[in-house]
């Protein structure tokens, strides 16, 4: 079957685009091609390149060369691997859909670049099978960007409120088939003017141009077996951790599809749960431990970390174990195994035997210290302690650690071994005072490569630009497993209302 198009908005470092791309991929089949990545962050522009050169590679002949594991390795630059011609022919037809544009700028030149990426990829009647995916920014919707915006008037003049609408106007100019559009589960509490958000961008999706515009949509879920008419706001929430994902990630994903290509016997899949949960432990399998590093900047030498954490571990009658870590780890760290069953067949690429991005940050002592208390308790309860339970001297030296009632009892938050990780957000990027690792021996928060294994990224997709920038693509992106089988359900969709 010919590859379906996809046009991806606000694409970000490609979690959708990834899970739509792989589907069929791994045995010659691929179902989708993205013939268009619409994103405005710079880091984030070089990844999507990156992976979209690695994907022209795979689809190819002769495959994806050494040399690209090579540069994600770190053993070349990025000049060196695209001195290639291969190599260089990649990058170029990555780069023809690969797009930095902010979307709704005065200067927006999206639609222009969609219509000519459609014409390119044959579409030209109504009919024509393509699918268009993507999330509108979601900073506004959230619990935490709403706190900081605390009154309508600064809610209606906020543009990211209202980025969903250049998605709606290329959906009103370009009418896709089918969409599917995720945001955050914010959105169902969302209030401007006294109406609900989530009910107006409903409405809106279903009838793009107007009630009288002759373009309407169906809008449904992918996890409830409803009726589009019977469907309540909170059946649109996909819990990732019920599907595979070693995170509890709760998202909605709005799944529109055009009117007229609906027929009566028309049945909408909906996505399979996983049997058991995949846990942080189950995900972390493989990664090698790491000790943190100290700020503000001292000694790093083992003889000194082993002085910091005998102290830590010692005041509070702790153990250290004998081959405790002692090594701040690199860009390439040597696999020790891998996770086990299906998701470790999703992660792991046999031809990279290294863990890539996998370095440890460092932390300020007294942040050491709650890392390992944290951790100590994470791993005895199998429960993060909250604030109020850490010893005083372990208290923030700030007034609203000392509240009675503490506004943030969750500030320190160990990911525990046995359970899904809470979400992973682009704060990661800022500190990493919610993401501490499980294992008390190793007092820091997670590397990068271990955030994107929480997120389902495959070991191989490799985060271009500087740590914080890797961090910050990792935290906004929706994982490619959940996005994956998003597609599945999707492709048949697309095959049963439009090819036939």
């Amino acid at each position: 079957m010919t590859p379906i198009p996809i046009i991806d908005l606000f694409a970000g470092p490609g979690g959708l685009n990834e899970g739509f791309s792989r589907l069929g991929e791994d045995v010659g089949n691929p179902v989708f091609e993205t013939i268009g990545s619409f994103e405005m962050e710079s880091s984030a522009i070089k990844t999507l390149t990156l992976r979209g050169a690695y994907r022209h590679l795979l689809r190819s002949e002769g495959g994806v060369p050494k040399s690209y594991y090579r540069y994600i390795n770190g053993e070349i630059d990025l000049a060196t691997f695209k001195s290639e011609k291969r190599v260089a022919a990649a990058f170029d037809a990555a780069a023809d859909h690969v797009h930095q544009v902010e979307l709704g700028s005065d200067e927006d030149p999206s639609h222009e670049l969609i219509r000519a990426s459609l014409l390119r990829a044959g579409i030209t009647e109504r009919e024509k099978p393509w699918v268009l995916i993507g999330g509108p920014p979601c900073q506004a919707y959230s619990l935490a960007g709403r706190s900081r915006r605390a009154n309508d008037e600064t809610f209606a003049t906020d543009k990211k409120h209202f980025l969903y609408r250049e998605y709606l106007n290329i959906i009103k100019e370009f009418a896709p088939p089918v969409f599917v559009m995720e945001n955050v589960k914010g959105l169902l509490s969302s209030i401007n003017g006294g109406k609900g958000m989530f009910a107006l961008i409903k409405n809106d999706l279903q009838n793009p141009a107007g009630p009288d515009g002759g373009l309407h949509y169906e809008i449904h879920s992918v996890v409830e077996d409803k009726a589009p008419e019977e469907l309540l706001p909170r059946d649109f929430i996909i819990k990732s951790e019920e599907y595979g994902v070693p995170q509890k990630r709760h998202r909605i994903i709005l799944l529109g599809i055009r009117t007229d290509l609906i027929s009566d016997d028309l049945i909408v899949g909906k996505l399979g749960k996983a049997s058991a949960p995949v846990t942080v432990g189950d995900a972390l399998a493989g990664i090698p431990a790491l000790r943190s590093g100290v700020s503000p900047i001292r000694s790093d030498s083992d003889d000194e970390w082993a002085r910091i954490r005998d102290g830590v571990v010692g005041k509070y009658n702790g153990t250290v174990r004998a081959n405790a870590p002692t090594s701040r780890g690199s860009k390439s760290e040597a696999r020790l195994g891998e996770p086990a069953g299906a998701f470790g067949e999703w992660i792991v690429d046999d031809r990279l035997d290294r863990v890539i991005q996998h370095e440890s940050r460092s932390h300020m002592l007294e942040d050491l210290k709650r890392y390992w208390f944290a951790a100590t308790v994470g791993s005895e309860t199998g429960i993060s302690p909250k604030l109020s339970s850490f010893p005083p001297e372990l208290q923030p030296k700030h007034k609203n650690a000392a509240a009675e009632h503490k506004p943030f009892e969750d500030r320190f938050r160990v990911q525990v071994a046995g359970k899904p990780s809470t979400t992973i957000v682009s704060h990661i990027s800022k500190d990493g005072h919610y993401y501490i690792h499980p294992d008390p021996d190793q007092m820091r928060s997670l590397s990068v490569r271990e955030a994107a294994r929480l997120q389902s990224f495959p070991d191989n997709y490799f985060f271009e630009g500087n740590r914080t920038q890797q961090y910050h693509q990792v935290g906004n992106a929706v994982p490619p497993l959940l996005a994956n089988q998003i597609a599945a359900v999707v492709a048949k969709l697309v095959d049963r209302s439009v090819q036939d």
